[in-house]
């Protein structure tokens, strides 16, 4: 529980993120929604109720005390799941749909690319992969790959 701020943070008995204001209001159980999820990971979190309203709005995850600020990293790293493609290890073929085998920050994958569209370019280095699964893979950095992973994303591009 973190105290001297305008709310506090704590857990329930359940698990659940709970949000009680320093005003003596009832509290509610919250989860944090990232505004920017890929382009500002520590900022403009929105700290949402159970009727989809925003109760708290964090600027940056820095502004939080220490305990708070632990609470909804972790709130957050078990509701959002995209791992980093690190490395292409190879692809059964260049023409979709196809099976890529990657390696990511979350260990090796398979994802199914059914097209090309499914490579989105989020800015000049990143880009975001969604698989037939569902399932959404970040390139953080296209410079930071190998020369074979670069080679293999160019032939989808």
């Amino acid at each position: 529980m973190t105290t001297g701020f305008p709310y506090t943070l704590s857990r329930n008995a359940f698990g659940k993120l709970i949000y009680t204001p320093a005003d003596g209001s009832p509290p509610e159980e919250v989860v944090p929604v990232r505004a920017f999820p890929i382009h500002a990971e520590s900022e403009d979190i929105s700290l949402v109720g159970p009727g989809g309203h925003e109760v708290a709005w964090i600027s940056n995850l820095a502004d939080l005390p220490d305990e708070a600020r632990d609470l909804v990293r972790e709130e957050l790293n078990h509701r959002e799941f995209m791992p980093e493609i690190q490395r292409i290890v190879g692809v059964s073929g260049y023409v979709t749909p196809t099976t890529w085998t990657v390696k990511t920050n979350r260990g090796e994958a398979r994802l199914w690319l059914k097209s090309e569209q499914d490579i989105r370019r989020i800015s000049m280095s990143k880009l975001l992969i969604s698989d037939g699964h569902g399932v959404h893979f970040l390139i953080r950095d296209l410079e930071r790959l190998d020369r074979t992973s670069r080679r293999i994303l160019d032939r989808f591009l």
